[in-house]
């Protein structure tokens, strides 16, 4: 199968909407019609449907890790899978199926990373509850991670081509929490729990 399709194929698995479909499936709002207008499991939960953020949450990293584990079982080519792993976010942040106006890619982007590195994932993991739990700013606790795991795919990876993908996604990352960097500068940015 074509690197193309393969990409085609890991960005419309990464524009599924889980936000929108498992909020639907609750009985709930919209939920970008509520609180930051994204679709992702952060708004959800200011739904007050923990397991309806939960399920979200899973279902975006599951669809980043998904698109990582098929391109590496049809192409066996990890940077090829890496690269589809970025299509599949950008799915997520760009959906087709919701006029390109998705969420900031968190979750989907440690599917993807989980496909790519458990070790590095983990890390990334670890890296944002530390952050998330001493600041209380689930936005500056992705800004944050985004930037060393950028950083660490170089050094830990030694492939050059799959960390050349995990930096673009890292940087569209943050570039998509540029309200929330703006808000953090002005103190403005809510806080987790609040």
């Amino acid at each position: 199968m074509s690197l193309l399709l393969l990409c085609l194929a890991g960005y419309l698995l990464g524009s599924l909407p889980f936000a929108v479909i498992v909020s639907r499936a609750f009985g709930l709002a919209d939920p970008r019609s509520y609180g930051s207008g994204n679709p992702g499991a952060t708004n959800v939960l200011r739904s007050g449907n923990k397991l309806a953020a939960a399920l979200t949450l899973a279902g975006d990293a599951a669809k980043g890790w998904l698109a990582v584990w098929l391109a590496l079982l049809l192409s066996a080519d990890p940077a090829a899978a890496a690269l589809v792993g970025v299509a599949a976010f950008v799915g997520h942040v760009f959906p087709v199926f919701l006029k390109f106006k998705g969420g900031k890619g968190v979750a989907t982007a440690l599917g993807v990373l989980l496909g790519l590195s458990a070790p590095l994932a983990l890390g990334a993991a670890l890296c944002w509850l530390v952050v998330a739990a001493v600041t209380r700013y689930s936005s500056l606790a992705a800004i944050v991670t985004a930037l060393l795991v950028a950083n660490a795919s170089w050094l830990w990876l030694g492939e050059p081509r799959i960390s050349a993908c995990i930096s673009i996604l890292c940087a569209i990352l943050i570039w998509r929490h540029e309200p929330n960097i703006r808000k953090l500068l002005a103190g403005t940015e809510g806080r987790i729990g609040r």
